[in-house]
């Protein structure tokens, strides 16, 4: 990186992606107490390699990863397709066993996805940017879109594909989308919606929605985690409970508390101060994604960075929304907080390549 790139570098990403990242130590610390910390040393050795990898995706030009972006795609697509055959855990085929650690390709395909996604709508746009609308070209970026949300559905991962959408619906608003499609697709949702609750949806998917509209139904069972974690995070008050107190987090009735539910150990132990932080870390982190966006050298760079803080917002937003009981439980996990090696490493790759971005921009040039 030349010393004109360093300067133009946005150095709070990796700042507040660290403190984020400590914030978690912190609480997966408190979490694991009796397995020993087991998760949180596996976290810290996740932590460095992250870094590491951000550190490499930074040195590498990214219009060098867009260029081999369909080579990605394509592995990643053939690795969702291996991963449907894998041993189910907790009725989910989602994941790669390889030793004592376990290998989730949908998380890394999210970059991959982001990057060949932004490589065809440039290339789509090079006859100008209207032929993003056109019915044949929208239909190939859907198309590249939907292979991998299909595969994923299939584990079931109904967050991970959520996901994907929120990052393609900002990368299309960005590239100049026609208004009359956002009105078309949102009547079209509407009028799904139901119909895909009552004959599509499997029965957990449709329990998850019915528990969430009204926990309470079934307080011992499916709703049983969302009132623990309410409970936790009211039990928590202004300042919490204290580190290793939290009745909630160490008397084991708050489950699964070092992945989708950490925010509410945030809550019950370190109070509604550290957990309101959080929050405000989180809207830093997504308006200094859109800042690099929006000061991109290239249309690529932009999409990217968009795609990219589709990423972060629909995980931030619906973790900590399905964590308060306001957004149906999904399982995606909290960024840079959650446990998890796979999480970790792509949002922090993801660090990279926007760091990446905001080097290449230019300085504005103001004229009297």
């Amino acid at each position: 990186m030349r010393k004109r790139e360093f300067k133009n570098v946005e150095w709070s990403l990796i700042i507040i992606a660290i403190i984020l990242s400590i914030v978690g130590l912190v609480a997966l610390f408190s979490a694991t107490q009796e397995t020993e910390h087991d998760e949180f040393y596996k976290q810290c050795i996740w932590l460095v390699f992250s870094i590491i990898c951000m550190i490499i995706v930074m040195m590498v030009d990214y219009e060098f990863l867009i260029k081999i972006s369909p080579f990605l795609y394509g592995g990643f697509i053939l690795l969702l397709i291996a991963v449907l055959f894998t041993t189910p855990v907790n009725g989910a085929t989602s994941w790669f066993d390889i030793g004592a650690f376990s290998f989730q390709p949908g998380e890394f395909a999210k970059i991959f996805v982001i990057l060949f996604l932004a490589l065809a709508i440039t290339k789509i746009q090079e006859n100008g940017k209207e032929e993003v609308n056109k019915i044949t070209k929208l239909l190939i970026i859907l198309a590249i879109i939907g292979v991998p949300i299909l595969l994923i559905i299939k584990q079931p991962d109904y967050g991970t594909a959520t996901a994907f959408i929120v990052a393609l619906a900002l990368m299309l608003i960005a590239a100049g989308i026609d208004k009359k499609y956002i009105i078309i697709i949102s009547i079209l949702i509407i009028i799904a919606a139901p119909l895909v609750y009552n004959f599509i949806l499997p029965e957990h998917a449709k329990k998850r929605i019915d528990i969430f509209l009204n926990p309470e139904s079934d307080p011992r069972g499916s709703g049983y985690n969302i009132i623990q974690s309410k409970l936790a995070i009211g039990a928590g008050g202004l300042t919490g409970m204290g580190l290793l107190k939290g009745n909630q987090t160490q008397l084991g009735f708050l489950y699964p508390k070092t992945t989708d539910f950490i925010y509410a150990v945030i809550g019950e132990e370190m109070g509604f101060v550290v957990a309101a932080t959080v929050i405000i870390l989180y809207v830093f982190l997504i308006i200094k994604c859109l800042y690099v966006a929006k000061t991109a050298k290239d249309e690529v760079g932009s999409l990217i960075a968009t795609g990219i803080t589709g990423i972060f917002l629909f995980h931030m937003i619906e973790n900590i929304g399905m964590v308060m009981g306001i957004l149906p439980i999904t399982g995606v996990p909290l960024p840079f907080i959650s446990y998890g090696g796979s999480s970790l490493i792509t949002n922090f790759v993801c660090i990279g390549i926007l760091i990446n971005i905001s080097s290449k921009r230019q300085k504005t040039i103001f004229v009297k």
